[in-house]
Parts: C-alpha cells; structure tokens; sequence
C-alpha cells in the first residue's frame, strides 16, 4: 500500500487558494492547510477558509495568528482606503495599495517550517500571475529564488532529506480558467470569498478590484458564482 505524500497548502479561503487545494488533492496529496489571522481588514477569508478546509478534506488545517497591522504599509493592514471601481488598465499600472509588504514571504516561510516538521517535501500556493499582478511576491522568479534559498535554509534540505517544491499551479491562468479548473475540481464557490472590503455581514462589497476580477472571471467562463455581492 503506497503512502500518501503530504503537502502544506497555503489557504486563504479565497477563489484561488481553494482551488489549490483542490488541485493538490486530486494530485493525490494529504493536505495540511495553512491560514494566518495577520491584522487583515475582516474576518470573512478566516470563516471561509475553515469551510473551504473542510469542504475539500483537509487532513489539518492551522490558522497562524500574526499582526502585520504593526507595519502597516497597505490597505488591508492600515487605515486607508481599498480601491474602487477601477478598470483593467488601471490595475495593470504599478503595484496596487492592497499589496502587504512581503506577506508571501512571511507566509512561505511558516509554510516551510511546517513542512519540515512534517516530513514534507511539497508546497502549495494559489499565486497568480495573469490575471493580476502587480503583487512582485506573485512571479514565477519570486517562487523559484524561495525555493533554492528554502533548500538552502532548513536541516532537511542540508542534510538531503528533502528537496523542496513550491507548487504553483494557477500561475499561468487567467481568472477565467481558474474558476473552470475549480469548478471541475468540485470547489463550492458559495463557500470561498475574495472581497477586500465586505461589509459587517461579510457581503462581498462588488467593486474592489478583487471582486472587479472574481466576477469578470466567472462571467467569461461563463460559470455561476455563488457568492452575493452588496452591488
């Protein structure tokens, strides 16, 4: 009987990490989800990230708590306002406020630590590069410089136990194939949430460019969302 391979899957509950997930399990991994209450602007991707780990039959699932609020530097960890109604070439221009410095990196690296605990040679992340980013911690070069400092950094990797893999299967999709392969993969949308900004019942606002970008997506792949927007 062959012995399931474990993988840390970084969960955000949104759109993207859920689809990781999914994917990493149809792959065949035992998956050990990873969240992180880090000073964001609300509590939905919390909720929706337990429901998603659930939903997709995460063999554990941790929720880290950090305070990025004490930095700063960002709309989801300060007091400044997330933008609104902004078209795609208004976010394709720089790196957008809602970036947290080094969030990623601060997240890989717990990622890394728990896979080495673990026994783990695979990490998961539902990084984007299409149909987002001006985040720089996004890009394929980023993934690839953590991956040989990881094997570089830890006694598994020095000692050859392990070799490292960060795997990256959206980030070459645009935000329509992403809902295609979760749906596909058996996601329930209805479950996940990507707003920046909800209201104090959670509702999706409808008009930060993380909404802006969901419902694009769903509409040209001309699936349902189940999400409920405020507009």
């Amino acid at each position: 009987m062959s012995v399931r391979r474990k993988a840390v899957c970084l969960l955000s509950g949104g759109l993207d990490s859920s689809a990781c997930l999914a994917f990493a399990r149809r792959e065949g991994f035992d998956c050990y989800a990873l969240s992180f209450d880090y000073g964001q602007r609300h509590r939905a991707e919390l909720a929706a990230a337990a429901r998603v780990a659930v939903q997709l039959g995460a063999a554990k699932h941790i929720t880290v708590t950090i305070d990025l609020r004490l930095f700063g530097g960002s709309a989801l960890t300060a007091d400044m306002d997330v933008p609104k109604h902004r078209n795609a070439e208004e976010m394709g221009q720089g790196i957008p406020i809602t970036y947290v410095p080094a969030r990623n990196t601060i997240f890989l690296s717990y990622a890394l630590a728990w896979a080495e605990v673990l026994g783990a040679a695979d990490i998961f992340i539902g990084v984007n590069a299409i149909d987002y980013s001006g985040y720089p911690d996004c890009r394929p070069e980023y993934i690839d410089a953590f991956v040989r400092m990881a094997n570089l950094a830890t006694k598994a990797g020095v000692e050859g136990s392990t070799n490292l893999q960060i795997h990256t299967p959206l980030i070459e999709l645009s935000k329509a194939g992403i809902v295609k392969l979760a749906a596909e993969l058996g996601v329930d949308f209805a479950l996940t949430h990507s707003c920046y900004d909800p209201n104090a019942d959670g509702r999706s606002c409808g008009e930060c460019d993380s909404c802006l970008l969901r419902k694009k997506g769903f509409a040209e792949a001309g699936i349902a969302d189940g999400v409920r927007y405020v507009s």
